[in-house]
């Protein structure tokens, strides 16, 4: 279980990408409510501005990371203890310092991850409720029938802000908690995407980019 969840990162960028490009068909009132608040918050991450955050990550209290996020429309960029990533929109790095290899891709390539198809989500395959608490919105969604990858989210929004603050989430038999804070929006340079190769002298560097 440790190894499939080690690139939290990726996971919480893929997790946010789905749902700022997704539409859903129409249910009832309430569906329809927790729907759009949770497709505005997805979209206070991913705005033209871009935005940047701090996150932490408990998985059933056996496993913990943390880090921090930058996304600026195809770019993106997060730093964990073991493992980071740069994208630029061209290439995508991925450090890996226990290894210290660093891994290329384009930023295109559907292989920069695979960490993606063990959490496989599509945002058609729920159902979905939106109830209110002194923390915020609360939204459920429930994996419908034969759905595969993740079956359940529990989801705090902000009431005023509408940024996400916590993600409870179930992949087969352990829930995963994602805590989200230190949330700022705009005012991202794009050099922060820029991979800073000279910080990785001695690093062992495997480019998986097409000739």
């Amino acid at each position: 279980m440790i190894k499939c969840i080690e690139k939290w990162g990726s996971f919480i960028l893929f997790f946010f990408c789905l749902f700022s490009s997704s539409l859903w068909a129409q249910n009832t009132p309430n569906a329809r409510q927790a729907k759009r608040i949770f497709g505005e918050a997805c979209q206070q991450i991913y705005g033209p501005r871009g935005a940047e955050f701090n996150y932490s990550v408990n998985v059933i209290g056996l496993y913990k990371t943390s880090g921090t996020m930058w996304i600026k429309g195809k770019k993106h960029r997060f730093v964990e203890r073991q493992c980071s990533v740069w994208d630029d929109g061209v290439n995508f790095y991925r450090v890996d310092r226990r290894k210290k290899t660093v891994e290329l891709h384009s930023s295109n390539s559907p292989k920069k991850d695979k960490l993606f198809s063990r959490f496989s989500f599509n945002p058609n395959s729920y159902s979905y409720h939106i109830s209110d608490s002194c923390q915020g919105y609360l939204i459920s969604l429930d994996a419908l029938p034969g759905t595969k990858g993740i079956k359940h989210i529990k989801a705090t929004i902000d009431k005023h802000t509408l940024v996400p603050k916590l993600l409870k989430i179930k992949v087969s038999f352990f829930w995963a908690k994602v805590k989200i804070d230190e949330f700022h929006k705009g005012n991202i340079n794009d050099h922060i995407f820029c991979f800073p190769r000279s910080q990785f002298y001695g690093y062992r560097y495997i480019d998986k980019r097409p000739d």
